[in-house]
């Protein structure tokens, strides 16, 4: 699976703290290899046709869309109590 990343996608993950960064590279890869794997603990937002959340931990999601059936785009990335407000 090929995955682009959004310019605001990038300025959000420099501004996480390093342990959250390394933690999400470690999702990425499994997003990567199978994008239904159950570590990443997916799941479809509402409202949203083909927009997805993914766990990074029990407090930071990444969130992306499918833009071809072998390609997702990464466009938002931080805590959940902060990144569900800004969709």
């Amino acid at each position: 699976m090929k995955i682009l990343y959004a310019k605001d996608f990038v300025r959000m993950l420099e501004h996480l703290p390093e342990d959250i960064q390394r933690l999400y590279l470690s999702q990425e890869q499994i997003l990567a290899q199978n994008w239904k794997d159950a570590r990443l603990h997916l799941k479809k937002l509402k409202g949203k046709p083909v927009m997805f959340s993914f766990r990074i931990t029990r407090s930071y999601r990444a969130f992306f869309y499918f833009q071809a059936p072998d390609e997702v785009v990464l466009y938002a990335i931080g805590h959940r109590k902060d990144i569900y407000r800004n969709l």
